[in-house]
């Protein structure tokens, strides 16, 4: 198992892993169901997100970013999904450790997650990666400017 520089050409086969408008909607926060492939793309472009692809004898498995913030030093990891094919295997935990590796060694202090609150398969994975919610006023703050009431999580 290798974890890849995202690569624009499996911005379509990413974009057909929600396999609804719900999971989409928990994935990404965006309400178009499907997911075009230049959407995944095009998220590339901002100069601050480092995107990473789980592969999997060859075949990608799972996709994430690194969301980098200099100014308040510290990353988000986003956009986390594993192929419908692949899930229930644990190669969730699996990218968001490599994702959290790459996140330690840039030399940022913090590492943040944003999770949709009825994601509970994520929420148990993110967990056991040692992922813990941040205060109650934090993340009020925080949700303030969000569509949704996001759980958030630091890493220990």
């Amino acid at each position: 198992m290798d974890l890849l520089p995202f690569s624009a050409a499996h911005a379509t086969t990413v974009a057909t892993w929600p396999v609804s408008a719900a999971e989409v909607a928990m994935w990404c926060g965006r309400l178009e169901f499907p997911v075009a492939g230049e959407t995944v793309a095009a998220w590339q472009r901002d100069a601050d997100v480092t995107a990473r692809l789980l592969v999997e004898d060859e075949r990608p498995v799972a996709y994430g970013e690194l969301w980098f913030d200099a100014e308040e030093d510290e990353v988000e990891l986003a956009r986390i999904i594993v192929a419908p094919e692949a899930r229930g295997r644990g190669l969730g935990r699996v990218l968001v450790r490599g994702l959290l590796g790459e996140a330690r060694g840039s030399g940022h202090p913090d590492v943040f997650m944003r999770v949709h609150p009825d994601n509970d398969r994520a929420l148990r994975c993110y967990r056991g990666a040692g992922f813990v919610p941040v205060g109650p006023e934090l993340a009020k703050a925080w949700n303030a400017v969000q569509p949704v009431d996001y759980v958030w999580l630091r890493h220990q």
